[in-house]
C-alpha cells in the first residue's frame, strides 16, 4: 500500500482526493496538512511513500516546504499538485527535489500513474514539461529572463508584479525594506526594465499573472 500525504490549505480539495483514492486498491491518504508547519510535523511523527505537496500555502511557500521536506527527510518524494501551469514553477521545483510536478485540473487516473511511478523510485514528467527541460538544456541563457532569476529574486518579481507594495513584500517575506529594495534592484537589473510597471507588463505577457 502506498501511503500518501496530502498538502493542501482547501479542505474541498483533500475530500475530493480521499474520495477518489478510496476506489484505488494500492494507494491510500494516511495523512493531511493544510498549512506548512502541519506539514513538516507529519513529516516528523508518521512514515508516508510520497507527498502530493500544493505550492500555494497560507503561511509559507510551498517552495519552502518542499525544500525542509528534502532537507529532514531527503529519501521522501513529493509530487506538487498545483493549479499554475508548467511554465510558472514546475522546472524550478524539480530543480528543488520534487519527484513531478501536476496541474490540478489533470486526470485522476494521470494522478495515480504519477503515484505509482514516483513509488518505483523515478520521476514523473508530462510532455509539456519535458518540453521546457529540453528547451532549458538547449538554450542555456537564452532562458527566459524571470527563469534566470534566484528563488528570492523570483519571489520579490512577483509580488511586485502584482502591484505590492515594497513594505508589504517585507513583512510577507520577513525581510526589511532595504533588503526588499535590494532586490528588486537586482529584478531589475537582471529583467532588463527600470519600473515596477514593465515588470507587470512582462508578467501578463508571459502568462505569470492573471
Amino acid at each position: 500500500m502506498i501511503r500518501v500525504l496530502v498538502v493542501d490549505d482547501h479542505a474541498v480539495v483533500r475530500a475530493g482526493l480521499r474520495q477518489f483514492m478510496s476506489d484505488v486498491d494500492d494507494i491510500e491518504i494516511t495523512g493531511e496538512a493544510d498549512s506548512a508547519c502541519a506539514a513538516v510535523n507529519k513529516i516528523r511523527t508518521a512514515e508516508y511513500d510520497i507527498v502530493l505537496l500544493d505550492i500555494s500555502m497560507p503561511d509559507r511557500s510551498g517552495v519552502d516546504v518542499l525544500k525542509q521536506i528534502k532537507r529532514e527527510r531527503p529519501e521522501l518524494p513529493v509530487l506538487v499538485l498545483s493549479m499554475h501551469p508548467e511554465n510558472r514553477y514546475a522546472v524550478q521545483l524539480l530543480r528543488y527535489g520534487a519527484s513531478g510536478y501536476l496541474q490540478k485540473e489533470a486526470m485522476p487516473t494521470e494522478l495515480v500513474a504519477a503515484i505509482r511511478k514516483i513509488r518505483q523510485g523515478r520521476r514523473y514528467i508530462t510532455s509539456e514539461l519535458a518540453e521546457l527541460l529540453a528547451g532549458e538544456l538547449e538554450g542555456g541563457d537564452d532562458r527566459p529572463l524571470h527563469e534566470q532569476l534566484s528563488e528570492r529574486e523570483h519571489q520579490v518579481f512577483m509580488s511586485l508584479a502584482r502591484g505590492e507594495p515594497v513594505g508589504a513584500i517585507a513583512v510577507a517575506l520577513s525581510l526589511s525594506v532595504k533588503t526588499v529594495s535590494t532586490y528588486r534592484a537586482r529584478v531589475l537589473e537582471k529583467m532588463k526594465v527600470s519600473s515596477n510597471a514593465d515588470l507587470t507588463y512582462y508578467a501578463i505577457k508571459n502568462g505569470l499573472v492573471d
